[in-house]
């Protein structure tokens, strides 16, 4: 687990509310403060869809941010800038598979529960902080590790600045 002080707070709340640059990762949960406190459950309620629109959507478990990342949008628009907001991204299904592959793991992907990136916006600072967890208790830090190193490669090859707190 890292934390990740993001250095320029404009161009990366434009990649993540305006572009695209998350709408791969799922949404685990969101909440922002306005005018009022607004949460959102990412868990997708698949009794709203057909058997045949969650087919066409590939849908996961929860949304994937392109999907929810509209009405976060319309909530922090505006003159004035949001009291705080907390965004629990997780890696989608397919691309964990490709994470596992990419970092030669020896624990398989299905045994991993969730990599999960979670943005916090406070007190005009945005911070990342990287997670995992796993079905199983291990001492091996090698998942937790290759998902840091992900992480600021990501970063690294999108040009977002930022500083290790």
């Amino acid at each position: 687990m890292i934390a990740l002080k993001i250095e320029d707070r404009k161009q990366f709340t434009s990649g993540l509310f305006v572009g695209d640059l998350f709408d791969g990762f799922l949404v685990k949960e969101a909440s922002v403060v306005t005018f009022n406190a607004f949460t959102i459950d990412g868990r997708v309620r698949k009794g709203y869809y057909t058997m045949e629109e969650q087919e066409e959507l590939g849908m996961e478990e929860y949304s994937f941010w392109s999907a929810v990342r509209p009405f976060c949008f319309s909530l922090i628009k505006g003159k004035r800038l949001p009291g705080s907001f907390h965004i629990v991204l997780q890696l989608a299904g397919q691309a964990v598979k490709a994470f596992v592959k990419e970092y030669d793991l020896s624990i398989a992907s299905e045994r991993m529960k969730g990599l999960y990136l979670n943005i916090r916006y406070e007190e005009g600072q945005i911070v990342c902080v990287t997670g995992t967890s796993l079905d199983f208790f291990t001492l091996d830090k090698s998942v937790e590790e290759a998902w840091d190193k992900k992480v600021q490669n990501f970063f690294k090859e999108h040009r977002i600045p930022y500083v290790a707190v």
